[in-house]
């Protein structure tokens, strides 16, 4: 029996939207895991690791005290407990920073980075870092500065995501490019952990796809009583015009937080940009974000201690950086500093 050319034509569009639909269901089943795996980001979670990472045992962790290489020892044993790799070659967790590299009276001896890695499927070559610093202040006599939001709370996200990255990719959802969790020893005495890490790479910064940075968001700016669903963010859009559509996409489809761009200003007179440890990444050319909640009156004073921090909306914080690195993690097309190519073909026009 012959089959009309109607017949045949038919056949394909139906053949055709079985392969849509069945698409379709995949991708939302797929975006329906991804946030689940958010999610899993809770402020139970960050609660717990946060009383752990800014108690008195950790004598306000100092860059180069034992109060600091406790905490260190305490994101190594996480990670492991996760079943997640150590970022050195060979698999160690300690990038080791020598004394003589701090120009600071205030370490007598040596200080480390910790650096972890969930390796990409895809493109592993390619790395995504989240960074945040997990040094603090220390203490004065008998008074501990527990740096429970500063920055206690960015290094906690980092955990939590990383366990969130380490659930999908157990459930054969890994990112296609390699995520980096960089913990940064010596921020606060002058963002040294970062620009060794820079000056040092782990992994190339030419394949160095973005940094999103996390510092203090845990606690409400006063400014912003009454409109807590904020976060602040800084150099989304300095380096990278596509990271920061991204971000604002990832935002709007995911989690419907006020992105407030207020110390992005080059006219800023506090010059946030300038003074956490994306910056040093930012001098490479490499696109960043930093997450910030603003300045409160418990900063770097021993009353920023963890029952103040505001657990719930940092869940919701941390869970829109985890939606941000996923997508950069996974999109087809890598970020790149596309402000900086444009100048530089604008320059060359001109010649």
């Amino acid at each position: 029996m012959m089959v009309s050319h109607y017949t045949r034509i038919s056949v394909l569009i139906l053949l055709f939207s079985f392969k849509v639909s069945a698409q379709e269901t995949q991708n939302s089943d797929q975006t329906a895991k991804r946030i689940d795996f958010a999610n899993s980001i809770t402020a139970n979670d960050l609660s717990t690791l946060l009383y752990s990472i800014a108690a008195d045992s950790m004598q306000g962790r100092m860059t180069a005290t034992p109060g600091q290489k406790k905490a260190a020892e305490f994101l190594q044993n996480f990670y492991v407990a996760q079943g997640i790799s150590g970022g050195l070659p060979g698999g160690g967790f300690y990038q080791n920073i020598p004394q003589e590299y701090f120009k600071s009276k205030y370490v007598k001896t040596n200080s480390e980075n910790v650096v972890a890695i969930i390796p990409g499927s895809t493109w592993p070559q390619e790395y995504v870092v989240l960074s945040a610093h997990y040094d603090h202040v220390g203490a004065k006599g008998d008074t501990i500065y527990n740096g429970a939001d500063d920055d206690g709370s960015g290094t906690v996200a980092l955990l939590e995501m990383a366990q969130a990255f380490k659930q999908a990719a157990d459930q054969g959802m890994g990112p296609k490019r390699s995520i980096v969790f960089l913990h940064v020893t010596g921020e606060e005495i002058g963002l040294y952990g970062s620009r060794y890490y820079t000056e040092n790479p782990i992994y190339p910064l030419e394949h160095t796809v973005c940094n999103l940075n996390t510092d203090m968001i845990g606690r409400i700016d006063p400014n912003k009583a009454g409109n807590e669903n904020y976060i602040y963010l800084i150099g989304s859009d300095k380096l990278s015009q596509e990271l920061h559509d991204l971000s604002e996409q990832v935002n709007q489809e995911f989690v419907q937080m006020e992105l407030d761009y207020t110390f992005n200003d080059e006219n800023d007179p506090n010059r946030f940009y300038y003074r956490s440890d994306h910056y040093n990444f930012a001098k490479y050319n490499v696109p960043i974000i930093f997450y910030f909640n603003g300045v409160h009156e418990d900063y770097h004073q021993p009353t920023d201690t963890p029952d103040k921090i505001e657990y719930p909306l940092m869940a919701k914080r941390t869970q829109l950086i985890f939606h941000t690195a996923w997508e950069v993690a996974n999109r087809d097309q890598r970020i790149y500093a596309d402000k900086l190519e444009n100048s530089e073909s604008e320059k060359s026009d001109k010649r």
